[in-house]
């Protein structure tokens, strides 16, 4: 088999595509955040019915992974891929006019079903695609792409709501995906070690159950599930702390927040290629000890040591992922596809349930509330990485043919 080696004028194009999916993924998804409370004014709703706008999303998404990932064992992965992009884009637009709250959460739920076909095909792509010793550095260019796009999209809604309104924002952001996605079909390398395989729905739900039974990738499922849940649950309610007083900042503002994304484009990037020198075991404990280090200083009045946690936070949260999922593919011996959905089903759950119950921590205690709710959420993670022995699964992965 013939695998892609960084340097080669194919890595490249395959870096720059799926920069371009994961920026678009990204800013497509939580396109609503910094409009919650705009959404809730302007609908009469609550903040945690609000954010049912980005929960709801979230949701589809991840059941949708369950059986796009499979699909794609038969069907391919670009072709796949391709659609889930560009039908993402177009329901992005028409999200910006909806007639209400309804009818715009129905067209999230669509978009969460849509994305499916690029989050966890990506990862599988590049499982089956790149160099093993090339792998950590071209996972993190990928999630790199998720927090630009991230960070740009809510940049981008932030001032189109100043200038003009929400509406106007998420239709914005629509087309902005829409022009990445054909950078991304006009990128992609097509697949070269993928064989296709009949679909066999009693095999497939098999191996599911084998991965679920593997203690390893496991406690590698439930630390995405409490990784996203913490960064969102942030970033959900800040906006709700930050527009009233004693800050009372304006929606461009609250927008310029999300530029510490960049954090995570560097440190995805930095802590994958050092995961690959030094152990993904060290730099994903070293992650969440800055997650909680800088969950811990938005507790601070003081609006600059607040922001300077929710870098730390950021920072920690992007490297630890990047981390999280590329060892899911070194760990998963058959259907990497179906693995990484299974990571990712639980990742995105975590962004539901910690998105929406930070809602009722916000409402009950303020922002206290939230941070206590992030904080347990990282010393569980802290607990399910203890059960991951360095040694034993250094020796699973360098007992594997990467072939």
């Amino acid at each position: 088999m013939s695998y892609i080696k960084k340097g080669s004028t194919e890595f490249k194009k395959a870096n720059i595509a799926l920069f371009a999916g994961g920026f678009s993924t990204f800013a497509v998804l939580y396109s609503t955040q910094p409009l919650l409370p705009y959404l809730s004014h302007d609908f009469h709703i609550s903040p945690a019915a609000a954010s049912l706008s980005l929960s709801a999303t979230t949701i589809s998404l991840a059941l949708s992974l369950l059986i796009v990932g499979s699909l794609s064992e038969a069907w391919g992965r670009k072709i796949i891929m391709t659609f889930s992009m560009f039908s993402a884009s177009i329901l992005a637009i028409l999200t910006g006019f909806s007639p209400n709250f309804h009818v715009l959460l129905a067209l999230r739920i669509l978009q969460g079903f849509a994305l499916s076909g690029l989050s966890a095909i990506a990862m599988a792509y590049l499982g089956e695609e790149i160099d093993k010793k090339s792998l950590g550095i071209a996972m993190g260019m990928f999630i790199s792409g998720n927090s630009l796009g991230g960070m740009f999209g809510r940049i981008t809604i932030g001032i189109i709501t100043d200038i003009l309104n929400w509406r106007a924002a998420l239709c914005g952001v629509g087309v902005l995906s829409l022009l990445a996605s054909i950078l991304f079909v006009i990128e992609l390398p097509d697949s070269k070690n993928f064989n296709p395989r009949t679909l066999d729905i009693g095999k497939l739900y098999k191996s599911m159950l084998n991965h679920l039974k593997n203690p390893s990738l496991l406690c590698l499922y439930g630390i995405g599930f409490l990784l996203l849940g913490s960064l969102v649950s942030l970033y959900n309610y800040i906006g709700f702390q930050l527009i009233a007083p004693p800050y009372s900042l304006s929606p461009s503002l609250v927008g310029f927040i999300f530029i510490l994304y960049l954090m995570g484009t560097f440190s995805s990037t930095w802590m994958g290629q050092k995961a690959d020198k030094h152990g993904k075991y060290k730099l994903l404990l070293s992650a969440l000890i800055i997650m909680f280090a800088g969950a811990a200083i938005t507790l601070s009045a003081s609006l600059i040591m607040k922001i300077a946690g929710i870098a730390l936070l950021t920072f920690g949260f992007f490297g630890g992922h990047s981390i999280a999922s590329s060892w899911v593919g070194l760990l998963a011996s058959h259907d990497k596809a179906q693995a990484s959905s299974l990571y990712l089903f639980f990742y995105y759950i975590g962004s539901s349930i910690g998105g929406t119950a930070g809602g009722t921590f916000w409402s009950s205690f303020g922002w206290c509330g939230v941070v206590a709710m992030i904080i347990c959420f990282i010393i569980l993670a802290l607990l399910l990485l203890t059960k991951l022995s360095q040694k034993n699964l250094d020796k699973i992965i360098s007992s594997k043919e990467y072939n």
